[in-house]
């Protein structure tokens, strides 16, 4: 009886925790959100060209604006990494009449800042206008000290709202996409481009006064291009820079992107003064346009490694009522010199696969896809770190029996744990995620969530394999930012001549308690409550000495120098008695299949060197190391092969 009542109290919870992401506006949300004059309104769903709910007079059905989920439309995801789900509201005129803040996950707002302050930041967006001149009104001021989460909201709002102000207009696929680099966008047929020499050039303008060199070299080299399509604009500015792009155009103009290289400049200077771009002129069915100033977007150095250099790059707002990008047009670049004039046309024609029929639903991007291609770099950082740590232990015998080598290595090791893995890329692994990871076991597990975080993903499958190979140590005393910080500002102590304090092992057994009870507290009462376990999992410094950097309230300050304080006296004291997170790990560690910390018949009985010399205090008065309080530092392994430390080589040498 007891197990149903259990799994039925579980199924309450998460489908109460999930209820968000399946929000559906109200007729008096609705109607509060679209400021609706009306005293009854009806809340229809749409799914086409995107997912949303249109706003109707109950009287007349006369249509009084839309509302959609910036988590729906754009799979937005704040700076934890978990989604951000806030309803925004557009009526026929472009305006943003409301935005609700539904759920959000971010961990800085521990920093003084309440849901209110966000809540309240978000209501700031009504009265905007995506109009045709761009976005008429000045979008709230960021918050500071939580500039990354209120960042991704305002572009999220302005993004969504966009999409919403066009919400019958079909054509251009604006939401899906697939992961490209620049030559598979140019195979896609992404780009028109066109070549003209300095050649062509001098010989189409002869009389011109300097006259055009006579000699090889690039004249003009352009690409042409609509940003609209995510899978072209995303790839190209990167998902935040196309997210801020896109929310900056007006809300019924489309993106032309314009490139180019070589002598001549597809923009000059003339705009700067008359506000329009006289160089360029778009034609589509005999109609001409010239592209003004307002709402051009000067972007730099394109995203993919393999984007060519080019001179110049712009983004041109294009009304749709002059120019449907999304069919067939022709970009006229023009090159004056006195009375001549060379006409460079460079037709463009989006294809099918750019392209949707206003019907359809395009699939909206997995925010994790994005967020792998953003961290590259970081990625590629951490593979070799890591495999710097795989050699170190799987050739551990080697490396051990150079002292100074070990020393050397594992001080710049774990230097650039916590200085590059902490406090540049705050990859720290966290209990909240192992409590995160149990939930997800027991509600249907999603891939995509745990994604969401590149580095904190690699990270944890490392971690994972470590447990199984080695146990809790691969992580707990290489890969913790935190507990690098303890080890190094120990190992400073001591060189300072601070005396260390020796925890008597009874003592030193007993209190290991601590820390096996907080986590199984934190995990018990995520079940009760995911807001309270959060609270009770602020016994972690990790948020405040590396995700934030130290930049938080005086009493998480306090906390935090107090472990480092005592870390002074007592290495890793932290680790060894309060980390919910090491108590985590040493569960699941009883399961690993190797032990390649060598031991030898003596050790323990005739020799006690290795138990007093290891500062976590892993070896008991037996000689047995302790996996569960093992940090694999592998310092009894050098002692071990040591001839001039171990004592047994010692009796031996001189017995030989």
């Amino acid at each position: 009886m007891a197990r149903p009542l259990m799994f039925a109290i579980l199924a309450l919870f998460w489908s109460a925790f999930y209820a968000w992401a399946e929000t559906t506006p109200d007729p008096q949300m609705a109607r509060a959100l679209v400021d609706a004059d009306t005293a009854q309104v009806l809340v229809q769903r749409q799914e086409a060209p995107l997912p949303h709910w249109q706003v109707l007079d109950a009287g007349d059905r006369r249509v009084l604006g839309h509302i959609g989920s910036t988590w729906e439309v754009l799979k937005s995801t704040g700076y934890s990494g978990k989604p951000l789900d806030i309803l925004v509201a557009v009526d026929g005129s472009g305006t943003i009449t409301g935005a609700r803040l539904i759920e959000h996950a971010e961990p800085i707002l521990t920093l003084g800042i309440s849901d209110q302050d966000i809540a309240d930041y978000v209501d700031r967006f009504a009265g905007l206008r995506m109009g045709a001149q761009g976005l008429e009104g000045d979008a709230p001021d960021i918050i500071s000290r939580a500039t990354v989460s209120t960042g991704v909201i305002r572009d999220s709002i302005l993004h969504t709202a966009r999409l919403l102000a066009h919400a019958d207009h079909g054509g251009i696929d604006r939401m899906s996409f697939e992961p490209a680099n620049w030559a598979s966008l140019t195979q896609m047929g992404a780009f028109a481009t066109k070549i003209v020499s300095l050649r062509d050039a001098r010989a189409a303008l002869p009389d011109a006064n300097p006259p055009i060199p006579d000699k090889d070299g690039i004249f003009l080299e352009t690409w042409i291009s609509v940003l609209d399509p995510a899978t072209i604009g995303q790839n190209l500015l990167g998902a935040q820079g196309f997210r801020r792009a896109i929310a900056a155009l007006p809300a019924d103009h489309d993106a032309l992107l314009i490139a180019s290289r070589g002598l001549h400049s597809h923009r000059g200077t003339a705009w700067r003064r008359s506000g329009v771009f006289d160089r360029v002129i778009l034609e589509q069915d005999g109609r001409q346009f010239t592209p003004l100033s307002s709402g051009y977007q000067r972007l730099n150095q394109f995203e993919p490694d393999d984007a060519p250099e080019v001179k110049e790059a712009s983004l041109f707002a294009i009304p749709r009522d002059q120019v449907d990008l999304g069919e067939p047009f022709t970009v006229t670049i023009t090159a004056t010199r006195g009375d001549a004039v060379f006409p460079i046309s460079v037709p463009f024609e989006l294809v099918d696969r750019f392209l949707t029929p206003a019907a359809a639903l395009p699939t909206p991007p997995p925010a994790w896809q994005a967020a792998w291609q953003e961290k590259q770099g970081p990625l590629i950082g951490l593979a070799v770190m890591l495999g710097t740590l795989f050699t170190i232990l799987f050739f551990q015998d080697a490396f051990v029996k150079r002292p100074r080598l070990w020393l050397w290595t594992r001080m710049g090791f774990l230097s650039v744990t916590f200085l590059w893995l902490g406090l540049v890329l705050g990859a720290q692994l966290s209990v909240v995620q192992v409590v995160a990871f149990v939930h997800s076991l027991l509600n249907g597990f999603k891939w995509e969530v745990f994604l969401i975080e590149p580095l904190i993903f690699v990270l944890w499958g490392f971690t994972a394999l470590g447990l199984l190979f080695w146990g809790r140590g691969v992580f707990c005393g290489w890969l913790c930012p935190f507990g690098a910080l303890q080890e190094l500002s120990n190992q400073a102590a001591r060189r300072l001549g601070i005396k260390q304090v020796a925890v008597p092992h009874a003592v030193h057994e007993r209190l290991w308690i601590i820390k096996y009870t907080l986590f199984l507290a934190i995990l018990g009462l995520s079940f009760y409550s995911m807001k309270d376990a959060l609270i009770l999992a602020e016994a972690e410094p990790f948020k405040t000495a590396i995700s934030l950097r130290f930049m938080r309230s005086w009493p998480f300050l306090l906390f935090v120098g107090a472990i480092l304080f005592v870390g002074l006296f007592v290495e890793r004291a932290y680790c060894r008695y309060l980390c919910p997170l090491g108590a985590a790990l040493a569960i699941p560690a009883k399961l690993k299949i190797f032990d390649w910390l060598r031991r030898r018949p003596q050790c323990g009985r005739e020799c006690r060197l290795c138990e007093q010399q290891c500062t976590v205090g892993a070896i008991d008065p037996l000689g047995r190391i302790n996996p569960n309080e093992c940090i694999l530092c592998l310092r009894c392994q050098m002692i071990f092969h040591e001839p001039h430390t171990c004592t047994v080589l010692k009796r031996r040498n001189r017995a030989a």
